[in-house]
């Protein structure tokens, strides 16, 4: 059991946050540069049931997938500027969400700007989505690309804190 617990990779949770489309990520650095996928996929909640009940079942999944995988951090998009408000509340909603379901297993969170993630999975801050998909695709190892597209959004969202997250370490105990 020993052995086991020592191979057993850190896993992050990237979430790509959205009411209607929650994307999810668990990923982990296993040996080396490799990165292990423990799961990929998207939650939904149906647009018209009640909010109360699409925010409870999203919560209820969220729960489930940091309850199977017990992530040492969480890493969430941040969004800044949407020309749909709905869209946005919805988006904000979903990140409430998610936050609260970290914070109350005391998981610490990383925020992180669509141009931060584009930048550390695809080299430019500005990539398309395709580029995204094609990268996130070569960094876990996939036959395909990944989808939907959510998934892919919150698989790099991970590798993009699974990336930051040493350098980000070593800062803060440079500081101390």
């Amino acid at each position: 059991m020993f052995a086991l617990e020592a191979t057993r990779p850190h896993w992050c949770l990237g979430i790509d946050p959205g009411l209607t489309r929650c994307g999810y990520a668990v990923l982990g650095e296993a040996s080396g540069s490799r990165v292990e996928t423990g799961a990929l996929g998207v939650f939904t909640t149906p647009s018209d049931d009640a909010l109360a009940d699409r925010l409870h079942a999203l919560y209820a999944d969220v729960n489930s997938l940091l309850e199977e995988f017990t992530p040492s951090q969480v890493a969430i998009e941040r969004v800044f500027f949407q020309s749909n408000v709905s869209t946005a509340m919805g988006t904000a909603q979903a990140s409430a969400v998610v936050l609260l379901a970290a914070r109350e297993r005391g998981i610490p969170i990383a925020h992180y700007t669509p141009s931060q993630v584009k930048l550390a999975v695809a080299g430019s801050g500005s990539a398309d989505k395709a580029a995204i998909r094609a990268m996130v695709r070569k960094r876990l190892g996939l036959s395909r690309d990944p989808s939907p597209t959510d998934a892919a959004d919150a698989a790099a969202v991970a590798l993009c804190h699974l990336a930051s997250a040493p350098f980000a370490r070593a800062v803060s105990v440079s500081r101390s």
